[in-house]
C-alpha cells in the first residue's frame, strides 16, 4: 500500500531528489517549514520507506567505463532455482548497473557499464557467459543517454 504523503512531503521529496545533500536548514527554508518539523517529516518519510536511501551518482566515463550496453537474456529453464541463482550472480557483477526480471520474450534486462567493445567482450566471455542457466542473449550499445533519474518524480 502506498504511503500517504501531502504536498509538503512532495516538496521535500522533490528538493531531496534534486540535491540529497541539502542540509536540514536549507531544505526547511526551501519548502517553507521550520527546521524541526522539516526534520520530523524527513524522518517519517524514511521510516515509511518513501525515502529508501541516499546515494551519489558517479560518472561512468570518469571511472573508465564510458559505454553502456543493454542486454536481453533468455534462460534455459524457468524454475525457481535457476531464476534465483542467475539473479544473484548478476547482482554480484560490478559492471551490472541495473538488472530486471521480466515478463515477455526475454527473462532479464541488464544494463552494464563497460570500456568499449573490448571491455564488453571481456564482460561477456569471462562473466555473463559463465553464469549457469543462460540460453541466449542479445545486446545493444547505448549511443547517448537522454534521461537518467535515480527515482520517480513525487
Amino acid at each position: 500500500m502506498a504511503a500517504k504523503i501531502d504536498e509538503t512531503d512532495r516538496r521535500i521529496l522533490r528538493a531531496l531528489r534534486r540535491d540529497a545533500r541539502l542540509s536540514n536548514s536549507k531544505l526547511a527554508e526551501e519548502v517553507n517549514l521550520s527546521a524541526s518539523p522539516c526534520w520530523n517529516r524527513v524522518r517519517a518519510l524514511e521510516q515509511k520507506g518513501v525515502i529508501e536511501g541516499y546515494s551519489a551518482l558517479l560518472s561512468q566515463k570518469a571511472l573508465g567505463l564510458p559505454d553502456t550496453v543493454i542486454i536481453e537474456v533468455t534462460l534455459e529453464r524457468h524454475d525457481d532455482e535457476t531464476v534465483e541463482r542467475f539473479g544473484q550472480a548478476l547482482a554480484a557483477l560490478p559492471e551490472v548497473v541495473e538488472a530486471y526480471l521480466l515478463t515477455g520474450e526475454y527473462d532479464y534486462l541488464i544494463k552494464v557499464a563497460v570500456a568499449g567493445t573490448e571491455g564488453y567482450e571481456e564482460f561477456l566471455r569471462r562473466k555473463l557467459y559463465t553464469i549457469p542457466g543462460l540460453r541466449h542473449s542479445r545486446s545493444t550499445f547505448v549511443l547517448r543517454c537522454l534521461k537518467r533519474m535515480a527515482s520517480v518524480e513525487p
